[in-house]
């Protein structure tokens, strides 16, 4: 499997350049909202916080994992 570089925008090109949004970053005992699972709080981190993040919702727990875009620190 090959693995491509990003490439870079033209400067001339009539589309504007992507950028890449920040990272999010939980850490153990950080208390989080999820859009759909609710309050929670994280009991576990995998890779830093890249890979992915276990989060006890109270009645269940969930293993959230990259773009956290649904889940929020508070």
């Amino acid at each position: 499997m090959t693995e491509y570089a990003a490439r870079r925008p033209l400067p001339t090109s009539p589309f504007k350049a992507r950028t890449q949004a920040p990272s999010k970053r939980f850490a153990v005992g950080d208390r989080v909202s999820h859009d759909t699972y609710g309050l929670g709080r994280v009991i576990s981190v995998e890779g830093d916080s890249d890979i992915a993040a276990l989060v006890d919702f109270g009645p269940h727990q969930k293993r959230i994992t990259p773009p956290y875009a649904p889940m929020h620190k508070l």
